[in-house]
């Protein structure tokens, strides 16, 4: 059976997809494959040829304690982001404000700055805070937390929006009709449908705010500091190889992280299949 013309179409394609996940990919698969090098020294140590779970073991603590920061800061934010950026949301859409374009536009504004020039800004304002008030951010969890907040917003607004846009408002004209109160309107009907919204909007501004360095490494300190922060501190003067475990660990969380939600939530209301 000869191939069909679209067969011999479809291989430019294939060829460009495979090409650009061996680009999105073979960095991550080097780090993976290099921590199993037992030979590591004070350079990066490619193709790996003693495997060994070495460096696994061998996880400095400041690196332990930098993960557990990253992931409360994280997980909070991610939290506060998706609840306000929720509420945010639905006033814009299913409100009757003035100016709605103008008031999407300022919860898109965060990301329009450079992380840099936001790092920056909250330091000064810490700064004033602190000379004017006595209450000092610099330095500690809670300052970490408001300023990811501020920049992981407009994930909760973008993704609980794009999926608001799209329910049926008729279905809660329906339960109201019933006689469902305005509580039960937003737990039994609502809130079912936003569901895929809220986890991709908490899963974003996750990644967002446990990857950051621009404006972490302005507010961070000795005692608080995110993991990104603590890897880019460390490799700008040394090369440490349990960066290289710790990587690979937090890289299998990741995907997890991303099989689990896809699972349980799904986000094929926020990011349509290919299957519609």
């Amino acid at each position: 059976m000869k191939p069909s013309r679209q067969s011999f179409r479809d291989v430019p394609f294939w060829l460009a997809a495979l090409v650009v996940y061996a680009f999105l990919l073979g960095p991550i698969l080097a780090v993976i494959l290099a921590s199993f090098e037992a030979g590591q020294t004070y350079h990066f140590e490619f193709p790996p040829r003693n495997f060994s779970l070495e460096w696994y073991g061998k996880i400095p603590q400041r690196y332990l304690h930098a993960l557990s920061v990253s992931f409360l800061v994280a997980g909070v934010s991610a939290v506060i982001a998706t609840f306000l950026g929720a509420a945010a949301a639905i006033a814009l859409v299913r409100g009757r404000l003035a100016a709605t374009e103008v008031l999407q536009s300022y919860f898109r504004l965060p990301l329009q700055i450079p992380f840099v020039v936001t790092g920056v800004v909250f330091l000064q304002f810490y700064n004033q805070l602190a000379i004017a008030t006595g209450f000092d951010l610099l330095g500690t969890l809670t300052g970490l937390i408001v300023a990811h907040v501020f920049v992981t917003i407009p994930y909760g607004v973008g993704t609980v929006g794009s999926v608001l846009v799209r329910a049926n408002p008729r279905l809660e004209e329906a339960a109201r009709t019933l006689g469902a109160s305005e509580a039960a309107v937003f737990r039994r009907v609502l809130l079912p449908m936003l569901r895929p919204g809220l986890f991709a909007g908490f899963f974003y501004a996750f990644i967002v705010s446990f990857g950051d360095v621009p404006i972490s490494i302005f507010i961070a300190s000795e005692k608080m500091t995110p993991l990104p922060v603590e890897i880019f501190s460390t490799l700008q003067f040394d090369f440490d190889p349990a960066i290289l475990a710790l990587s690979t660990i937090v890289v299998a969380f990741s995907a997890l992280l991303i099989l689990g939600a896809q699972r349980f939530a799904g986000f094929d209301l926020v990011l349509p299949s290919a299957k519609q």
